[in-house]
């Protein structure tokens, strides 16, 4: 997989933009309304966008209430926060370009025994590449969105910054490790300096019709969670055709396996095998169609490395720098070393064991003060 992006835009261009006039993303929900308020507060000119990037029809797993991002209900939301606050709003069909970059990367990914993180490529290939072309054509500076982030110029190295957000529990920085220059240079994250219960705060103060709008919790496109029923009615053919393969325990084979697709490393729960104790998935191989299981130990793994690899807060990473890692979204970072750091991959060593590094998973690198300093996808740990 890679996430480069090769456009230009006007910006690059020398044009010269609106800074006054900025493009919010609006989703529905509480974070980029207040996103919105807060923006046109401060004296911004706001437009508000809503991405329609796939529908119940085309994905399944649908709720019995459609309530979640894309659904009608979140883009009625966001009309009214808009109007609310005097400012346009629009609805941007992306569904072709989503289907396109996200959707089909996360078909494949699994389909070749990798765990994908769609909300990484959506951010960098939809939520920004996309909108930054509907940002030039509105004459707008600057794209916004309800992420808990915070971006900073440091102008010693005349380099825009990422860094994590103040509320810990909320921070949404691992999944922008994506973000190129010139995105950072466009973007505002109004929340980043704000708690979560500040912002539902703030959301009633604004008089705003999602203040007490539950957030989504799953990848928005499998609304029930169910990955395996998304697979099967996305591509049925190939996975009717999806060869079972041996299940294998300490070199011994203890079972046969539904096929690839099916499992994720770390997985505990639906192996279909009894052991008489937890066990889990600890290597899936896609060419030789084998899933080995082992105990929790059998999950420590040292070593990562990573590709299709973005330099974020620095241009480098410098071999025998202790950096912090975090290998999934609700990780809390470990220290590392980097072992190897080049164009488009690294190699970092954990100074302890790391459990379920995940292929297809993305590695963040983060320096003490919360800089994201590079990402990249998981290929493999050891």
């Amino acid at each position: 997989m890679t996430i480069k992006n090769d456009r230009i835009s006007k910006y690059q261009k020398g044009f010269v933009l609106n800074e006054n006039r900025v493009i919010v993303a609006m989703s529905g929900g509480v974070d980029s309304s207040v996103a919105a308020a807060i923006l046109h507060e401060q004296g911004f000119e706001v437009i508000g966008v809503t991405m329609k990037t796939w529908g119940f029809m085309e994905v399944g797993g649908a709720p019995k209430h459609e309530s979640g991002c894309c659904s009608l209900d979140a883009i009625y939301d966001a009309k009214n926060v808009a109007t609310k606050l005097g400012a346009p709003h629009y609805t941007v069909d992306f569904t072709k370009p989503f289907e396109n970059a996200v959707i089909d990367n996360f078909v494949e990914e699994y389909l070749n025994g990798r765990t994908p993180n769609p909300c990484v490529v959506c951010n960098r290939k939809i939520k920004w590449e996309e909108l930054l072309k509907k940002a030039d054509a509105l004459d707008a500076k600057f794209v916004a969105t309800g992420h808990y982030a915070i971006v900073e110029h440091n102008n010693e190295l005349n380099r825009y910054c990422l860094r994590n957000g103040i509320d810990a529990r909320k921070d949404q920085s691992y999944a922008l490790w994506g973000l190129t220059q010139e995105s950072l240079s466009r973007t505002i994250f109004p929340l980043g300096k704000f708690t979560k219960t500040e912002i539902r705060e703030l959301a009633v103060n604004y008089d705003l019709k999602t203040a007490n709008k539950p957030d989504s919790q799953e990848i928005c496109f499998v609304a029930d969670n169910n990955y395996e029923r998304f697979l099967r009615e996305r591509i049925p053919d190939v996975i009717d055709n999806v060869k079972k393969g041996e299940m294998i325990y300490k070199g011994e084979k203890v079972g046969d396996h539904k096929g690839i697709p099916f499992y994720t490393i770390g997985q505990r729960k639906g192996l279909g095998i009894a052991m008489g104790k937890p066990v889990y998935v600890k290597k899936i191989d896609h060419e030789a169609n084998t899933i080995e299981i082992g105990d929790k130990e059998d999950l420590m793994q040292d070593v990562l490395e990573a590709e299709d690899v973005n330099y974020v807060s620095m241009d480098k990473l410098n071999p025998g720098d202790v950096i912090i890692c975090k290998i999934r979204y609700n990780d809390k970072g470990a220290p590392a070393q980097v072992l190897e750091s080049g164009e488009n991959t690294f190699k970092v060593k954990f100074l302890q064991p790391a459990s379920a590094i995940t292929p297809g998973q993305s590695a963040v690198i983060y320096d003490e003060m919360g800089y994201v300093l590079a990402g990249g996808i998981i290929k493999s740990g050891q």
